[in-house]
């Protein structure tokens, strides 16, 4: 990373932002050293301007920054830290420095299910279900979709809500495992609906 610390006085502003929700947390200010730290510790750390010392966030409350990544501006004086926090960001207690709260949207779990099936997909670790469906072919990772999708549908007939949950994520989670199979992911069905929702699209 080339980054201008002589433009702003040996410091740069360093935007935090929460890796999974995209929430922005705080704003705090970095020299070289709390930088090469950071990435050191995977920590967040930043330079205290009152007390003119570095710090690592959550050194005292246990409310670490745990770091996935570092961006820099387009004029090389700016950061872009995205970081896992590990409890509430502010020192008052909340989650972000504006009294925000950082809730994660379940959907963004779809993502994080389909990188790990993607993962079992290049790696077929012996043992895992997910592994015996690859192996058992398409004809039957097509046919599990079917199956889970008619047990969603007697459970939304004749079951309770909580079964229809249940099964209903039975049909996803074997249909994300059969995108993957055909080099497609849970997001392109996603797209397709992007596209479909705007007023202008005609059903092919």
């Amino acid at each position: 990373m080339n980054i201008d610390f002589e433009k702003t006085g040996g410091l740069v502003p360093a935007i935090i932002q929460d890796a999974t929700t995209k929430t922005v947390l705080m704003l705090g200010y970095m020299n070289k050293e709390a930088l090469d730290k950071t990435i050191e510790t995977k920590k967040v750390t930043f330079f205290s301007r009152s007390r003119q010392c570095l710090w690592t966030k959550g050194e005292t409350s246990g409310n670490f920054l745990e770091l996935v990544d570092i961006k820099v501006d387009c004029d090389n004086d700016t950061l872009l830290v995205k970081a896992n926090p590990t409890g509430p960001t502010c020192h008052t207690g909340t989650d972000t420095c504006w009294g925000e709260t950082n809730e994660k949207n379940p959907l963004l779990f779809l993502t994080y299910l389909q990188d790990f099936i993607n993962r079992r997909h290049e790696e077929m670790p012996e043992g895992s279900y997910t592994t015996s469906l690859f192996k058992d072919g398409l004809n039957r990772m097509a046919q599990k979709v079917g199956e889970e999708a008619l047990e969603a549908v007697i459970e939304a007939c004749n079951g309770t809500n909580e079964r229809l949950v249940y099964e209903g994520s039975d049909m996803i989670y074997h249909l994300i495992v059969l995108l993957t199979s055909k080099g497609l992911r849970i997001e392109d069905l996603a797209r397709e609906l992007q596209v479909r929702h705007d007023p202008n699209w005609h059903k092919h």
